[in-house]
């Protein structure tokens, strides 16, 4: 599945909905509200006022539609959950619009005022919803006839496991989920998934296994003698972009600590691996864009000056790049002004301090400033990094570390940042 094109489809869609919109509610106004006002039929002429909002209003509604997370899960959409997602950003952008763009208005009756809310609100909500409808309603259709889905792995191999496996993969309207096979906790013996999908390895095969096979959600399916290694395997899912499904035991339904979902008649839990809303992260994603921007046009001399003088003071580059770890563990290539002589690490990585002798003396000028850190700002507008978040480490650390304290990888749920708690602490 195409997931840039799905997208493109929607941002298209909502685009002309917000276009055709507000055109028929211009030719309204001038229909309706207007000669009432004056009292004589107003000729339609599309004004620069016209093509002002026509050019600012649907980019404004894709940025909201956006910060809200619309975008997000694309192929996981429900008709009647995108219902209620549209008649309320409907409601809210249209409040907006009328408040800063219509109410000022003169009007002959206060009733005006209500008629072009409220059809500004049926326009644009009747458009958006009907196609969205369209796109949403042909993707279902797709999965339910198995042209779509989602790569999923199961974890264990039992009586659970395999009724999961079963009902998901007999169900005449399929959710979606294409078994590529399963992980056995136990691999010392043969277990009741072994005539029905490949087994793929153990838990210590993961990692690779979900690149390998681009594995999209999880199920896990473990006995309740087998729950000790739930952390091990929580902990190494939890740090990639997957849809995570687990059976609850009978002391989950009696405690009413998980909230079920049902796939056809079998119960699941959804375990998320985000820590913020979609919300949250959209609008944290553009303030990094647009605080970025900024720091980059206030310190431009610095951007030109200081790579003069790092070649003058040694010899080298003055950009340093290197390959750190990123959100979901995936590689990037972290940026920074060189603060350390030419092949300081070409016997392996090595930790520095304050009085390193590897650091030249406008090194250590630039550390202490962090003037250093300022090619980071482009990390930031590329996606690689966020301007508050866990440092980025060398995977080389990551491994010492992780021996010690698995619970480290819990980090890369977020994206890695310029600045951190640690670092001003």
């Amino acid at each position: 599945m195409n997931r840039k094109k799905q997208v493109a489809l929607y941002v298209l869609a909502d685009f002309l909905a917000a276009t055709i919109s507000w055109s028929l509610f211009y030719i309204y106004r001038k229909e309706v509200i207007e000669p009432a006002k004056f009292g004589y039929d107003i000729p339609i002429e599309f004004t620069p006022q016209y093509f002002l909002g026509l050019a600012l209003i649907p980019v404004a509604w894709l940025l909201f539609y956006y910060i809200t997370g619309f975008y997000n899960n694309i192929f996981r959409r429900s008709r009647l959950i995108e219902l209620g997602q549209t008649a309320l950003t409907s409601l809210i952008g249209i409040t907006v619009i009328f408040f800063v763009l219509l109410l000022d208005d003169t009007v002959s009756s206060y009733k005006n005022y209500y008629q072009s809310y409220f059809n500004l609100l049926l326009l644009h909500f009747s458009f958006t919803y009907i196609f969205r409808l369209l796109i949403t309603a042909r993707t279902i259709y797709k999965i339910h006839q198995r042209e779509f889905g989602f790569n999923t792995l199961i974890i264990g191999n039992n009586e659970k496991a395999l009724k999961i496996y079963q009902e998901m993969n007999t169900q005449p309207r399929p959710a979606g989920n294409f078994f590529v096979g399963f992980i056995s906790v136990e691999t010392s013996h043969h277990g009741l998934l072994d005539q029905h999908l490949p087994q793929l390895g153990g838990i210590n095969h993961l990692e690779d296994i979900i690149s390998e096979y681009q594995i999209e959600e999880v199920i896990i399916a473990l006995e309740t003698d087998q729950h000790d290694k739930l952390s091990e395997i929580i902990t190494i899912l939890e740090n990639r972009q997957l849809t995570i499904w687990g059976i609850p035991d009978l002391y989950d339904f009696l405690s009413g600590m998980v909230k079920i979902n049902t796939i056809y008649s079998s119960p699941l839990i959804k375990i998320s691996n985000g820590l913020m809303p979609a919300w949250q992260e959209n609008l944290k994603r553009l303030i990094d864009i647009g605080v970025s921007a900024i720091a980059i046009a206030i310190l431009l001399p610095a951007y030109l000056i200081l790579p003069l003088l790092i070649r003058i003071t040694s010899k080298g580059p003055a950009v340093y790049s290197q390959e750190r770890i990123g959100k979901f563990g995936n590689p990037f290539t972290i940026y920074k002004f060189r603060s350390m002589y030419n092949d300081s690490e070409k016997s392996g990585p090595a930790l520095s301090d304050r009085d390193d002798p590897r650091i030249t003396r406008l090194g250590k000028f630039m550390r202490k400033t962090h003037l250093d850190e300022i090619p980071q700002f482009f990390n930031v507008i590329r996606g690689d990094m966020s301007l508050v978040g866990p440092r980025p480490e060398r995977k080389y650390y990551i491994d010492q570390i992780t021996k010690r304290a698995p619970y480290y990888t819990h980090l890369l749920k977020l994206r890695p940042g310029i600045t951190s708690w640690g670092q001003v602490k």
